[in-house]
């Protein structure tokens, strides 16, 4: 029985927890947050044995086997090294840490450790998505030639102007942090690296510049293929989240308009001398199972983790593929703050 530790009283309780408990190999022992008080309240109703008012006690807890973290991005790197420094392994949310010098923190940590430590990067692990992947790399659509993504929603902090991480960048979060983490982690899964990117991040307005709003994109990729993201977070009942390969052959296209963000895809192709896209059947029970259209995702992620704390090695998506995501989100603020094109390649 592996005994994990929860830490984030929100995300972590909500998601993890319950994912985690979906594998008999897992028992969710302790939770922390910053409000010993409440934790515990939040422990008991979850029915979590203890609830912790600091990250630090519950790492070092000794019936604490593994770690999970959902905490704002500028606080992972020292719980993750903490954790991974005492031998346990740690599964952290996206992105991993505010800046640079903190993702290179932890995976230093990570690599010191030979733990396994892993990134909850979740879109990759929804039915219709891992569908078209297996499309596009069986050659569907041929040679990739354009790819283009659109997300475009409201979310609950834009809505009433709250500044936290998740509409400011100062602590790693905004559009790029929150939202565009995501998209640079399935783009180079479906195409392969980008070596360059323009990018322009703008504000809200009316908020003094102090929230932002919305990241557009020119991407271009090793392969050849060019790229263009779009994306909002103060989209009121905006198209949704839409992600289109274009091929020499054919194109590609999933689709959510709903206000679920994992759940409600669907997936179209054509392939030439086709006129018009045509669904492509995909049913996932799963997706059904739970209220919070997030949980059957994640629990696929944390089986892969249950089984690299068994086996002693690296699960994926891992710490390396989380610091690599976070070189793009540097990327794209040096681009916008210096308004040029920016060379990848160069940058490494």
């Amino acid at each position: 029985m592996i005994r994990l530790g929860i830490v984030g009283c929100n995300y972590g309780r909500l998601v993890h927890a319950p994912a985690f408990r979906l594998d008999e190999r897992c028992r969710v022992v302790a939770l922390a947050g910053t409000d010993a008080p409440r934790t515990e309240a939040l422990a008991r109703e979850a029915s979590i044995d203890k609830g912790y008012g600091d990250w630090q006690r519950l790492v070092d807890d000794a019936n604490v086997d593994a770690v999970t973290i959902a905490t704002p991005p500028a606080l992972q790197p020292q719980i993750a090294q903490r954790a991974l420094a005492l031998g346990k392994p740690v599964f952290i949310e996206k992105p991993m840490a505010a800046d640079i010098a903190g993702a290179r923190a932890m995976l230093d940590a990570a690599h010191s450790s030979r733990r396994p430590a892993m990134i909850d990067f979740t879109f990759y692990e929804i039915e219709s998505w891992r569908r078209m992947k297996a499309m596009l790399d069986a050659g569907a659509i041929g040679a990739l030639r354009h790819v283009m993504v659109s997300w475009h929603v409201e979310n609950q902090s834009t809505r009433l102007r709250l500044r936290n991480w998740k509409t400011t960048a100062q602590d790693g979060g905004g559009v790029l942090g929150n939202f565009v983490s995501h998209c640079f982690y399935y783009l180079e899964w479906f195409c392969g690296p980008i070596n360059g990117l323009s990018a322009r991040i703008s504000p809200l307005p009316g908020s003094d510049g102090a929230l932002e709003a919305m990241a557009a994109m020119t991407l271009a990729f090793r392969s050849g293929a060019s790229g263009s993201l779009t994306m909002s977070n103060a989209a009121y009942l905006g198209s949704g989240h839409r992600v289109e390969l274009y091929g020499e052959d054919g194109t590609l296209v999933l689709a959510n308009t709903t206000l679920d963000y994992m759940r409600g895809f669907t997936l179209h192709y054509a392939k030439r001398p086709a006129e018009a896209l045509a669904l492509v059947p995909i049913d996932d029970p799963a997706e059904r199972l739970y209220p919070d259209g997030r949980i059957a995702p994640v629990s696929r992620l944390a089986k892969r983790f249950l089984d690299a704390v068994e086996q002693g090695e690296g699960g994926q998506p891992d710490f390396q593929d989380g610091y690599r995501v976070q070189q793009l989100i540097a990327a794209a603020r040096t681009s916008h703050d210096q308004g040029r094109w920016l060379d990848m390649e160069k940058q490494a």
